[in-house]
């Protein structure tokens, strides 16, 4: 005997569902020796329109091609033909090394964006020896709009190039009343050897 809730399906037989219908898989794209890695609305069986206010990347064990390179990701108000939406934002890390010699926490003013086009890095020095990666989530608040910005957010940690743990917070607003419809991530320079990035929509609550 089934267990409904307002329409979703929470047991079957006495198994639980572990989708509870707030969290929707839209799309995986898998890393291999790939320059980018782009969701565009409309292809591929990517949603990325009004369906949902709320769109999130789980993004798995990235791990590039060149050493101490940056993660980064763009939009695009055009269906993927220009990825340089402007774009405000503010950027800081905390870091401990493996033999606990040095921790920080600071402000990247290297890393942050004011009305730039360019692509918003998410992690910075990624290594690319055989363990090293980043791995970490990007959150976008309804780029269907076409009446405010796009604001994002992002936390991300990376295996630094120099053996150290170094976690990214990001905040800013993609500043166009367009809507946007793409997303891309690739790295400031080289390949993603291998990893994993899903997309996920969120309902309203």
């Amino acid at each position: 005997m089934a267990i409904i809730s307002n329409g979703t399906t929470i047991a079957d037989a006495g198994a639980f569902s572990a989708n509870l219908g707030s969290m929707t898989h839209i799309k995986t794209l898998t890393a291999s020796s790939s320059g980018t890695l782009s969701f565009v609305d409309g292809a591929s069986s990517v949603v990325l329109d009004d369906t949902y206010p709320i769109y999130q990347f789980e993004i798995f064990n990235i791990h590039p091609a060149n050493n101490s390179i940056e993660f980064r990701f763009n939009g695009s108000a055009d269906t993927g033909s220009n990825y340089n939406v402007v774009k405000t934002s503010t950027f800081f890390e905390a870091a401990n090394y493996e033999n606990d010699s040095l921790t920080n926490f600071r402000y990247r003013t290297d890393l942050d964006l004011a009305q730039s086009a360019a692509f918003q890095c998410l992690a910075s020095d990624v290594g690319n020896l055989a363990d090293e990666c980043t791995s970490g989530t990007l959150t976008i608040f309804n780029p269907s709009s076409t009446v405010f910005v796009k604001h994002y957010i992002s936390s991300f940690n990376c295996y630094v190039a120099n053996n150290q743990s170094q976690q990214s917070f990001i905040g800013g607003y993609l500043n166009t009343t367009s809507a946007v419809d793409a997303i891309r991530f690739q790295m400031s320079s080289g390949n993603m050897d291998s990893g994993k990035i899903k997309l996920y929509g969120i309902k309203d609550s």
